[in-house]
């Protein structure tokens, strides 16, 4: 980790040195030629330059309408208005110099983050990754790689630089990032920009303000159980600072985020850092946009156990889907795989993700894009009835019986259940519980369920109780 800061921190200086020696004005990396800008608002477009007080102007060929402003110890910053999806379009930033950006689009910019699940590549691993990579010539998808950097302080700029999709870019870039994309690509006949910002191993500690960490006390003490993959970065704020902070200026549609295996050792404190983390970068980007997240696999973390703490990271995060405004899950019970922690069907988790952004962050009528969710329940007699969300046309199971139910009464001890589907409720029960009060539905890390609704999309797991695991 410090190799790579270390490293960076030289190209950086490097970076600087060559600018204020020969750019004279310059910007942040991320924009640049081939950036895709999000269209119908109003974005930042910012830099620097070596003359502290410089007049600066910024001309998009979209409108041709001249922004000027004046540097302030060598910082400046315009608001451009941004019309309906389209290009190739030119930026042109003036002062004692200019410098010229080309083959600029307009449409829906995303960023995709979190560990290894959205880290992956095609060419770490992929259902099908030679045809898929073959067949991904989207001139109009445009890709921006965050690299991985540690900082201790919040930092202006990173790395990196927007390229087109194609075969030679698609394959070393964000598997989910990419299938979300194309699938919005796709439907909305629109550029679509995806940045990829991703570490694997990392717990979402190190993606959050320290501040925000350190002045809660029951997020300060589950931090000393903070465990990461080796060579994955721990230390508080750390991405947030170097991976996260750089970005928060450029105008962007939403996130997309796959991350919570690493928080499996403190898997309690997710019920709260992972709303913090959202309403946290929304206040960074003084947003409300939609973040679309997936539910983490099953995975065998622990062998000939009903391991808990997977299931408690699932369980926090549909309570955040319920708690917080403007979220969306894509469930991956069905797509996992318990041998690898990294599942290969990275094409099923992407398109489940844009269905939540084509249904309700572009409120394209009559897409399913949920399977079913805890609602609530009713015992009757010995009995308990299970009520879902998006369920209205039916629930349906793969296999003979419906599986991964458990069924408990005042004593709090789980025994597998009995579970029949009444059109849109599973009634269930079991003999060794008379007086039930509580339903688990695939509760534990390994469990591989088998409910969905009438679109095929799987049910969440879920508790109807708080019992202390």
């Amino acid at each position: 980790m410090n190799s790579t800061k270390n490293t960076f921190l030289g190209l950086l200086i490097v970076f600087f040195c060559s600018n204020f020696c020969f750019a004279k004005i310059w910007t942040p990396r991320i924009i640049s030629d081939n950036m895709v800008l999000q269209q119908q608002s109003t974005v930042t477009i910012w830099g620097w330059t070596t003359e502290a007080a410089e007049t600066i102007t910024v001309k998009g060929s979209w409108n041709d309408n001249e922004v000027t402003t004046r540097a302030y110890q060598g910082s400046w910053s315009v608001k451009l208005s941004t019309p309906s999806a389209g290009g190739p379009f030119t930026l042109t930033i003036s002062g004692h110099e200019t410098i010229n950006f080309d083959n600029i689009m307009i449409g829906e910019v995303w960023i995709a983050s979190g560990q290894s699940n959205m880290e992956w590549t095609p060419n770490m691993g992929l259902d099908n990754a030679d045809e898929e990579i073959q067949n991904a010539d989207y001139p109009n998808i445009r890709f921006f790689t965050v690299p991985k950097f540690v900082s201790d302080v919040p930092v202006e700029d990173t790395y990196g630089e927007w390229v087109s999709s194609s075969p030679k870019t698609m394959q070393n870039f964000s598997s989910v990032g990419y299938f979300f994309g194309r699938k919005l690509h796709k439907d909305l006949s629109i550029p679509i920009g995806i940045i990829s910002s991703n570490w694997g191993g990392t717990p979402i500690e190190v993606w959050m303000a320290r501040n925000l960490i350190e002045n809660d006390k029951e997020l300060n003490d589950a931090k000393v159980y903070l465990e990461g993959s080796a060579g994955a970065p721990k230390t508080l704020g750390t991405l947030y600072n170097g991976m996260i902070y750089p970005l928060a200026k450029f105008k962007i549609a939403g996130v997309i985020w796959y991350q919570g295996e690493s928080n499996r050792v403190n898997a309690k404190s997710y019920y709260k850092s992972f709303p913090m983390l959202i309403r946290s970068w929304r206040a960074l980007w003084e947003e409300d946009f939609p973040f679309l997240y997936a539910q983490i696999a099953p995975y065998t973390y622990v062998r000939d156990t009903q391991d808990l703490k997977a299931a408690l990271i699932r369980d926090a995060q549909l309570t955040t889907l319920k708690s917080v405004e403007n979220t969306g899950m894509a469930v991956t019970n069905d797509i996992g795989n318990l041998d690898d922690i990294h599942p290969r069907n990275k094409q099923e988790v992407g398109h489940r993700l844009a269905l939540w952004a084509l249904a309700k962050t572009y409120g394209i009528k009559g897409i399913p894009f949920s399977g079913p969710v805890y609602k609530s329940m009713e015992i009757n007699k010995n009995k308990i009835v299970v009520h879902f969300e998006y369920a209205e046309h039916g629930l349906r199971k793969k296999g003979k019986e419906l599986n991964e139910f458990y069924i408990a009464g005042v004593d709090e001890k789980f025994y597998p259940a009995k579970a029949k589907i009444d059109g849109n409720t599973v009634i269930v029960s079991s003999s060794k519980v008379k007086n039930p009060i509580a339903v688990r539905f695939a509760f534990y890390d390994k469990a591989l369920p088998n409910l969905y609704n009438s679109h095929d999309l799987p049910a969440s797991a879920f508790r109807t109780d708080n019992f202390d695991d």
